[in-house]
């Protein structure tokens, strides 16, 4: 088993794998996305985002963070309405508050881009023995990236979920090492190894 066959369940996750999951993100309109996904994601699935992505997109203007950030309870009211939508007042009110978090880090550091690569000094991380399968829901820096971001408001991004983040942007290559994408993205962008910190519930896939 590789730790790359969570895509083989439907089209979307393979898609979503083999062009998008651990590629180097630098847009922020696009981290703003996979962020408030992971925070929507909170004890459901992946899969159950990726499929509901297009609602998603509807309900938060295409994840315009400055547009969210504007929503008010007009908007909530249209969301819960929305067929499809998770009906979560507190993960859609989240959604709209850490908007307005997102907003306050990009007046600060110019991007949200800016703010988060920084942790890894602009480069992904490969961490010793992930290559192998061996992958922990945590580790030392999406714990000191969570209590960052708890500091400055957000809300729902725990060690756990800022983890999915740094493999779904790039600054951690979790790719299997027999995954095609693994190399493709140690060839395309610069990359650092370290050894593995403070990680959490690691176990061999």
């Amino acid at each position: 088993m590789s730790y790359c066959d969570w895509d083989k369940c439907n089209e979307k996750m393979m898609l979503y794998h083999d062009t998008e999951w651990g590629v180097p993100l630098k847009d922020d309109r696009k981290q703003f996305e996979f962020l408030m996904m992971e925070a929507m994601q909170c004890g459901l699935n992946w899969n159950m985002m990726i499929q509901k992505r297009e609602i998603f997109h509807e309900c938060f203007a295409g994840f315009d963070f400055d547009a969210v950030a504007a929503f008010g309870e007009k908007d909530i009211e249209r969301i819960m309405k929305t067929p499809g939508m998770i009906r979560s007042p507190r993960k859609i009110n989240a959604v709209i508050h850490n908007a307005r978090c997102f907003q306050k880090v990009r007046e600060e550091w110019g991007t949200f881009t800016e703010y988060l690569w920084h942790w890894s000094d602009g480069k992904t991380i490969l961490y010793d023995r992930h290559a192998d399968g061996i992958i922990p829901v945590s580790n030392g820096l999406s714990e000191q990236i969570s209590k960052d971001l708890k500091k400055r408001g957000f809300k729902y991004l725990g060690p756990v979920t800022v983890y999915s983040h740094l493999q779904a942007c790039g600054i951690i290559n979790d790719h299997d090492k027999d995954c095609p994408r693994y190399s493709f993205i140690n060839e395309k962008f610069p990359t650092m190894k370290k050894k593995r910190l403070l990680e959490k519930d690691a176990r061999q896939f």
